[in-house]
């Protein structure tokens, strides 16, 4: 049985949620485009900051970076789906074509895959190559 996806509840739910990222984003910019220590960095003297301190400061700001990064593909992935409603391919898997599950969607609604789909995209790990493995090869040789 196809999910019946109504498109109108979606776009909103898409548009929403690409305002927020977008509103975060913007905020987290602004926090990495802040300098550190001294009177340009909003402190009252112009001594530098302790080394301890700029290694804090270092560390949050690639996080921050790291979080922009995200929001830029998941607004990316956003853009995507609506343009997906547009075209009346929203809530098909980009793969299988088979339709998106409802529970999907509302955990990801941005989503290109079915869940089947997106299991079998993540990398598998190979074997291990244990004890007994090595063993055997070695003995058959």
């Amino acid at each position: 049985m196809a999910t019946q996806v109504d498109p109108n509840h979606y776009r909103e739910w898409l548009t929403a949620l690409l305002a927020r990222l977008d509103r975060d984003r913007s905020q987290l910019k602004e926090e990495v485009l802040r300098p550190a220590g001294g009177e340009a960095g909003g402190g009252l003297s112009d001594v530098p900051l302790h080394l301890a301190d700029l290694g804090s400061h270092v560390s949050e700001e690639d996080l921050s970076l790291d979080l922009v990064h995200n929001a830029d593909e998941t607004i990316g992935e956003i853009k995507a789906a609506l343009a997906r409603l547009d075209e009346g391919k929203f809530g098909r898997c980009e793969r299988c074509h088979k339709p998106i599950s409802k529970a999907r969607l509302r955990a990801v609604p941005y989503a290109r895959l079915c869940a089947g789909c997106a299991r079998g995209k993540a990398p598998r790990s190979p074997p291990r190559n244990t004890y007994r493995q090595r063993g055997r090869r070695a003995g058959g040789q």
